[in-house]
């Protein structure tokens, strides 16, 4: 027996140490092959299906290297939940002397200089942010770390944070009075000292282009890379390989730039009405804008009335505030800090509305009080791929959902891994026994005026059977409204006392809590619940899907890139749309079978599922669960189920 094969075996230190480990072969024969590709620095694409324990299969080969490991997380919350949790417990069972440290992006640690001014302005928006203040600075003398999310008593959505906390914008570097104390740096060194690294997508992606949050400096010493749920690295390397730029950070300048007036150049006259013109400027321009949640292509934002207008006017304004900072620059270093900001928006502003480049998609993005504006790659593929053969290294990829049949063609082709092995490990569940998937009959086309009544009229016998216990998963917000107040009618004409619940309710976190104490609770919810939750046990009995998450045609990335594959003469639908799709598909039916003692019932409500010829590619992408188009056959599987009486 191999040392990998003893350290997950039976009678291995995982199962001495490690309460409830179970040794699985699947979980074995990934981590020989993830040890493989460390040994001689190849790129891994691993699918783990649901249960396999691909945490511990990549943690162990990585511990076990000797070598720098980098491993990035699909979120805060997995990233503290791999630190804190699952990285002690391997190391500790493997008794291996390794170093671990986690690196999070600036925002999320206290900044001493920030904290300090706000304490002096003493300025908030609510009366909570002047008491929760006090709380940070008390909590900053204390805290070896200054990350915010040990600070439990002041929520993460508080509105203090971004006052007390700095950006790559905002920082003054070397110059800070407090730069040998500052929490950022002393993450770095930690982490540049360290043998093993957490970091999230974001922050790596920031920093590759950025250079500016320190994974950088980590990556020419790291032997290893490895990006745990990496189905999402696509859309989060999208984000950063394009340019773009946000109009809060037009605003956010002038308000740091108005409070150097008020605290460090009094008598500069000129400054307090730069910055009240830019702003002006800035809700001119959003106000062009008819309606927020809106995402445009560039063909119709160029077209809008008064556009040219109003972004002239806006970089017109930007330059003037940037000639009085200039003015001002050699009197302080947080002066100097706003003139380069101002100097590095001129050129982003310049930049997007003179693209040229063929590869970027320009489109806008409005909300509520700001609109980004972005310039978006039609393909990761060529950028990333630099990154991949910059040195030799190990790159590890892997996640539940990377492959389409095991075919992981349409993933490997996005990110640019020509030189990838890949490797599939079956879920160890009995989804024959566990699972039933069910696709109703009679259901109308999913573009049809009456579909959402009709999934909502469907969805409550199995509700019923289930006796609540169920995420129903929309594929949009306005489906997720609908659904939500048509099932709500129902119950309530009825009598059923199931508690509804709907996402955007309380933040998330709170509400899946709430969710598994009430034990017979219905979830509607939309892309947050999709991926990234895990609920064991009865209290999630049945997982509703009204449609296929086909990604909308109207999406002008998505829409372009679809144009440009079918001007190649490649079929964009089956080559792209529908794996995009497929991997979104298997991550919802992800939701519902946890752990070896789940049971619970599928229902895809899309009709396409059955008459598309693509329908067959997808449900046997699915898990291996017994099929039924008969609403009697979910009712038996629940009367036969173990579950308690609500």
């Amino acid at each position: 027996m191999s040392d990998l094969d003893h350290v997950f075996s039976a009678q291995g230190p995982l199962a001495e140490t490690i309460p409830g480990y179970r040794a699985r072969l699947q979980q074995q024969e990934m981590a020989h092959a993830i040890a493989e590709a460390i040994k001689h620095n190849r790129q891994l694409v691993a699918e783990a299906g649901t249960g396999t324990g691909k945490t511990f299969a990549y943690l162990v080969p990585a511990l076990l290297s000797g070598g720098k490991v980098i491993i990035s997380t699909g979120t805060k919350t997995l990233q503290d939940q791999l630190f804190n949790r699952d990285l002690p417990a391997v190391r500790d069972a493997l008794k291996v002397p390794v170093t671990v440290a986690m690196l999070k992006g600036r925002a999320n640690y206290v900044c001493h200089f920030h904290l300090q001014r706000a304490m002096s302005e003493g300025k908030f928006y609510s009366r909570e942010d002047a008491a929760y203040v006090h709380k940070i600075q008390a909590f900053a003398e204390n805290s070896a770390t200054g990350d915010k999310s040990e600070l439990t008593s002041v929520p993460e959505s508080a509105t203090v944070w971004p006052a007390v906390t700095s950006t790559r914008d905002n920082c003054v570097g070397q110059e800070c009075a407090f730069y040998k104390e500052c929490f950022v740096m002393e993450a770095r060194k930690r982490a540049l000292a360290a043998d093993v690294v957490v970091v999230n997508h974001h922050l790596f992606f920031a920093d590759v282009m950025l250079r500016d949050e320190g994974v950088a400096e980590l990556l020419p010493s790291a032997n290893t890379v490895i990006f745990d749920e990496a189905h999402q690295l696509p859309e989060v390397a999208g984000m950063f390989f394009g340019e773009g730029y946000s109009t809060s950070q037009l605003m956010e300048l002038a308000r740091d730039a108005h409070n150097e007036y008020l605290t460090t150049v009094k008598d500069c006259t000129a400054l307090p009405e730069a910055t009240t013109a830019l702003e002006k400027a800035v809700r001119d321009f959003r106000l062009i804008f008819a309606y927020e949640g809106a995402r445009l292509p560039v063909q119709k934002v160029l077209a809008l009335r008064n556009f040219d207008d109003a972004y002239a006017t806006m970089q017109e304004k930007l330059t003037e505030l940037a000639n009085v900072l200039e003015s001002q620059a050699a009197r302080d270093p947080a002066v100097e800090n706003c003139w380069q900001r101002a100097l590095a928006l001129q050129v982003l502003l310049q930049r997007w509305i003179a693209a040229t480049d063929t590869n970027l998609v320009r489109w806008v993005e409005v909300f509520s009080q700001s609109v980004q504006l972005h310039a978006t790659p039609l393909s990761v593929a060529e950028g990333f791929s630099k990154q991949l053969n910059a040195q030799p290294r190990a790159w590890i990829f892997t996640s539940a959902t990377l492959a389409v049949k095991s075919d992981f063609s349409h993933y490997l082709a996005q990110m640019g891994l020509q030189e990838a092995t890949t490797g599939h490990w079956d879920s160890p569940f009995n989804y024959g026994q566990q699972g039933l998937f069910y696709a109703p009959q009679g259901m109308p086309e999913p573009n049809s005026a009456g579909y959402a009544a009709a999934v909502a009229a469907m969805a409550l016998p199995v509700i019923k059977a289930s006796r609540g216990r169920a995420f129903v998963l929309c594929t949009s917000l306005r489906a997720m409204r609908e659904l939500h107040a048509l099932l709500k009618d129902a119950f309530s004409s009825e009598g059923l006392e199931y508690p509804l619940l709907m996402q955007g309710d309380t933040a998330r976190s709170e509400l899946l809590e709430r969710f598994r104490q009430l034990g017979n609770a219905v979830l509607v919810g939309s892309q947050s619940f999709w991926e990234g939750v895990d609920v064991r046990g009865e209290a999630l009995s049945a997982v509703i899907i009204d449609k296929l998450p086909f990604a909308p045609p109207d999406d002008p990335v998505l829409s372009a890139r679809i144009d440009k594959m079918n001007a190649e003469g490649k079929n964009a639908f089956m080559e792209y749309q529908l794996p995009y799709a497929v991997i979104t598909l298997k991550q919802g039916a992800g939701r519902l079978i946890r752990d070896e003692r789940d049971r619970g019932v599928l229902m895809i409500c899309d009709p396409r599922l059955i008459t598309k010829p693509y329908g067959r590619r997808i449900w046997q992408s699915l898990p291996p669960m017994r099929r039924t188009r008969n609403v009697e056959d979910v009712v038996e599987f629940f009367a036969s189920s173990p579950i308690d009486p609500a």
